[in-house]
């Protein structure tokens, strides 16, 4: 890794630290909001990881959540897997999709890429709802909560208590975090923007850049699935709507408003997202007309997102 950026890890640890002592003076319910913006916070950080810092736009980032959810949710549910197995066996299914797809995938660019994505995406949301018998389709399957604790190390989890749950999205969030920093500020960090700013120029320097963009493809949608087999196993339920294309287009949205490639940026938007439809779907039907108003007044005024306008106008260091 290069000098790496102290002021920006400085930030991240910072924002950690808050997080962590968010639980003590929130409710029970904003305690439960803030563990789904982190699990949320976690698959836009791997959609990040793709548009963000590669400049690929996927329509059909669902599926990799998707498979992170069906292979740790099902395994728990229909074989009994301790949740850290289920949760393993999600992130394992997930890097599996995502580099069989990403192979396939891209070897196509643009408008290409983003109907492709979405073609595979549409496939695996009519896959489960066609084996609805084992799926549950849309209506999906509870895990039963005598399965949702597990002891690791002599410490016992229990996903059914808030705090738990909380403590546990924040620990691997925070190693998502620590890991795309590493990435992001290192060589292959360079290589990511090189490809994203002129992918001709960098083949002719002679990096593979096909390598480069399956690297990125394939650390996005293993975290997307991480995200899934977490929110899976964190909430016990399983359900068509997690392979859905809105899921896909919710990842754009996050990122889209913090800010594409900022390693905070994900988390931003998440969270100002989460909070703003969860509040206006409580006052009116018609909420995502105030979601679009937002959108088109971050498009003209932050046309980079919160942080990625921060930083192009005055903290450069904030990527």
């Amino acid at each position: 890794m290069r000098s790496a950026n102290p002021r920006l890890l400085l930030l991240c640890a910072a924002v950690v630290a808050a997080l962590f002592a968010l639980q003590f003076v929130l409710s029970e319910y904003l305690v439960l909001t803030a563990t789904r913006i982190l699990i949320l916070a976690i698959f836009a950080m791997g959609y990040n990881m793709l548009m963000g810092y590669t400049g690929m736009l996927s329509l059909g980032h669902a599926m990799f959540f998707a498979a992170g959810v069906y292979a740790a949710g099902l395994s728990s549910y229909y074989w009994g897997l301790s949740l850290p197995l289920a949760f393993v066996l999600g992130v394992g299914a997930s890097f599996a999709v995502s580099l069989v797809t990403g192979l396939l995938v891209l070897r196509t660019q643009a408008v290409a890429f983003m109907i492709v994505t979405l073609m595979f995406a549409q496939v695996t949301y009519l896959t489960t709802l066609q084996f609805s018998d084992i799926t549950g389709g849309d209506q999906g399957l509870t895990l039963p909560t005598g399965a949702r604790g597990f002891t690791l190390m002599g410490i016992a989890v229990d996903l059914t208590r808030d705090s738990h749950r909380y403590n546990l999205a924040l620990a691997l969030f925070t190693a998502t975090l620590a890991g795309l920093f590493a990435l992001t500020q290192g060589r292959r960090g360079r290589l990511f923007a090189a490809v994203r700013e002129n992918a001709g120029r960098t083949e002719m320097l002679g990096f593979n850049t096909f390598r480069i963009r399956l690297v990125a493809f394939v650390v996005s949608g293993t975290l997307s699935g991480m995200s899934g087999a977490l929110y899976a196993l964190m909430f016990g339920y399983i359900g068509s709507a997690f392979a859905g294309f809105e899921l896909s287009i919710e990842a754009l949205l996050f990122t889209l408003v913090g800010g594409p490639g900022t390693l905070l940026g994900p988390l931003l938007g998440t969270g100002v997202m989460t909070l703003l439809i969860d509040r206006l779907s409580g006052v009116t039907s018609a909420y995502l007309i105030v979601v679009g108003a937002l959108l088109i007044a971050v498009n003209q005024w932050a046309p980079a997102g919160l942080l990625g306008t921060l930083r192009d106008r005055r903290l450069p260091w904030l990527k």
